[in-house]
């Protein structure tokens, strides 16, 4: 996946995103293998509306046998939570299987907070927010997998040698 163009386009659009996930923690410094790139976006239909459009005009699909428009749809998204134990929608590149992008449909924790606690780092001269560690403790609680807890000690960790 190419991060440059895709957060580009991100921020092109002026999406309101936070990167979360593997990818964050690898951004705070956090040695890791990640085969995704996992982002919180504000929830509004604007917000998501813009999304899809970079995510489409990069050759993006949607994973899961619906059109990404299905996103915008509070009750569908509330439908996959409930009836369909999904917590991202995702979005692969058709050339690259191994290219993919999970977007958090609902909120384990405030996007608000996340956001105004996110943490802006450079990839080249694109700004890119990303989570704050304290937040990706946060998360990783919430979903608690074995790789999760591995990750919250390695955050731990970055916060005992003064990273923010």
């Amino acid at each position: 996946m190419n991060f440059f163009d895709f957060f580009r386009g991100l921020n092109d659009r002026q999406l309101d995103y936070v990167v979360i996930g593997g990818v964050a923690l690898v951004m705070h410094g956090v040695v890791r293998m990640t085969a995704d790139l996992d982002l919180m976006v504000a929830m509004e239909r604007g917000n998501l509306q813009k999304l899809i459009d970079v995510m489409t005009g990069l050759g993006y699909r949607p994973r899961i046998p619906e059109p990404a428009t299905a996103l915008l749809d509070p009750e569908k998204r509330k439908y996959w939570r409930e009836k369909k134990h999904m917590e991202v929608f995702s979005f692969y590149a058709p050339d690259n299987p191994l290219a993919l992008v999970d977007i958090m449909i609902y909120e384990p924790v405030s996007y608000p907070l996340i956001r105004q606690h996110a943490v802006t780092m450079k990839l080249g001269s694109i700004a890119v927010p990303v989570a704050s560690i304290d937040d990706l403790i946060a998360l990783k609680k919430i979903s608690a997998r074995p790789q999760d807890l591995e990750d919250i000690k390695s955050l731990e960790e970055l916060k005992r040698h003064g990273q923010p």
